[in-house]
């Protein structure tokens, strides 16, 4: 099971089999970490608290099929923040139909602040021949700018690898834009090491068209 240990030299313990909500508290400029231990079932469940702002309650949880607006919502966020906000043509029909059909194609995670969505993580299952495991591929992980610099991100990631550890993945990957810097520097905190030897290529749907009717077999 899930285990995180937090240490300073006074003190030194580890939280075990048990999903921990993280108190933080701001007073004269001084942080206090306080973690109180309850059993909840399949999320993570952070509570932030400051003396200037209302209380407000950061929940991950698994997304449902009456949750696909939302989660257009947020393609679209991201699709703005990568500077591409034409290019997505998803619809409603279609996400209900791949992510909660009879096949469903990939899965979501929410992340609400309050009843508010904040971010999404969007995985599906890759495979290893060399591991001879499944890998958990992350497609999307967002979380709205104003939302950021609160963790939400690293709990999204922290929960992602809970899903893969607990089904036995081999590896956990995704991709990030070249010139996503503040990404680039946080995925390394996380230990994730970019694979500069590999270059991805990609076929989009008139390219897949073009190749299943070119038939026969022909020289490279």
């Amino acid at each position: 099971m899930w285990s995180w240990q937090w240490r300073n030299p006074f003190y030194s313990k580890r939280v075990k089999d048990v999903e921990s909500f993280l108190f933080l508290f701001w007073e004269d400029d001084r942080r206090t970490l306080v973690f109180s231990e309850q059993v909840a079932a399949s999320r993570v469940s952070w509570t932030v608290t400051t003396k200037v702002k209302m209380d407000l309650d950061f929940v991950i949880r698994p997304a449902r099929v009456e949750d696909v607006p939302v989660i257009l919502e947020l393609i679209r966020d991201l699709a703005t923040y990568e500077r591409a906000p034409d290019e997505v043509t998803a619809t409603e029909e279609q996400l209900v139909d791949v992510l909660f059909g009879e096949r469903p194609a990939a899965e979501v995670l929410l992340a609400f602040e309050g009843k508010s969505p904040v971010g999404f993580a969007v995985f599906f299952y890759n495979f290893s021949t060399w591991l001879g495991r499944a890998g958990l591929y992350l497609e999307d992980l967002f979380v709205k700018p104003d939302k950021r610099g609160k963790g939400y991100g690293r709990a999204l990631l922290v929960e992602l690898a809970k899903i893969a550890r607990d089904r036995e993945c081999g590896r956990m990957e995704w991709a990030v834009l070249d010139w996503n810097e503040p990404a680039i520097k946080f995925y390394r905190t996380l230990d994730a090491k970019p694979m500069h030897e590999w270059t991805v290529f990609r076929l989009t749907s008139d390219g897949i068209a073009r190749l299943a009717d070119s038939g026969g077999v022909d020289q490279e």
